[in-house]
């Protein structure tokens, strides 16, 4: 009985998680395509976005390079 409701409880758990990731791209005016891992935020003092890349790493960019951010 458990097997029977538990196995599509867990797939439908894990397609949710894997469908709700953070992922963002960053799309710059010079044409790079960069994958982030977390939602960059703009620390407007220091004019630029502050992300984590796709190894893990906390990684910055210049607001002025920034043409679009999308949610994947």
């Amino acid at each position: 009985m458990c097997l029977k409701f538990g196995f599509p409880l867990l797939l439908s758990t894990a397609l949710l998680v894997a469908c709700s990731s953070g992922s963002y791209i960053l799309s710059t005016h010079d044409g790079r395509l960069i994958a982030t891992d977390t939602k960059p935020s703009l620390n407007r003092s220091a004019g630029v976005y502050l992300y984590t890349d796709s190894q893990g790493q906390q990684q910055s960019i210049p607001q002025s390079q920034v043409q679009e951010i999308i949610k994947r």
